[in-house]
């Protein structure tokens, strides 16, 4: 395996973020695509202005605009995956509370006190299936024990298959790290492990 480096975002990788997302995120055709990983931390009402600008400059332009606007205002948090400088994987977590409506309803009403949840992922194609979504994990649970917070949540979807909208996770991926089951709806599990 080559050498992974996980970093947190902060201003001076916002070059790199979107680097990611415009050479090599989705580059696989995945359905998910074009996506800057904005959606979890925006609200309906800014979704949908962002939708009805898609006709007018294009999908991937307007999302990208979004995203640039967003990471100048420190509202899109998560780590970035590096294989030396070149930026090959991202993962969206932070504090629960920054989530609109990428958090279950079901998980607020399960909180177990500050927790940090894990939204989405997303590999280069040609980095998949090398222990970078581990990696992630591993990371997002050591910062937010030194920082704090009592849990760390990923909300993984109900299949018995790989798919193409597995951007959560899947739960074995969660299992691996010690995190256990709490609550299940409408094919979606909350994952936790304490710390």
């Amino acid at each position: 395996m080559k050498t992974i480096i996980i970093k947190p975002l902060i201003p001076e990788l916002n070059g790199d973020y979107l680097d990611f997302f415009d050479n090599r995120a989705f580059t696989d055709d995945n359905p998910n695509g074009p996506c800057y990983c904005t959606s979890p931390n925006q609200d309906e009402e800014n979704i949908k202005r962002m939708v009805s600008e898609f006709k007018i400059f294009g999908v991937k332009e307007t999302v990208r605009k979004y995203a640039v606007e967003m990471l100048n205002e420190n509202k899109i948090q998560g780590y970035l995956a590096y294989d030396g400088e070149l930026s090959i994987g991202w993962c969206n977590a932070a504090d629960m509370e920054s989530y609109v409506g990428f958090v279950p309803e079901f998980a607020r009403e399960n909180i177990c006190g500050k927790t940090i949840s894990i939204v989405c992922f997303e590999i280069a194609p040609e980095y998949r299936g090398m222990g970078i979504a581990s990696a992630f994990i591993d990371r997002v649970c050591n910062d937010a024990k030194s920082n704090g917070y009592i849990a760390v949540e990923g909300y993984a979807k109900l299949s018995d298959k790989r798919n193409d909208f597995d951007y959560q996770g899947p739960i074995r991926l969660y299992e691996k790290a010690g995190f256990v089951e709490v609550a299940r709806e409408n094919g979606q599990v909350i994952m936790r492990k304490v710390l």
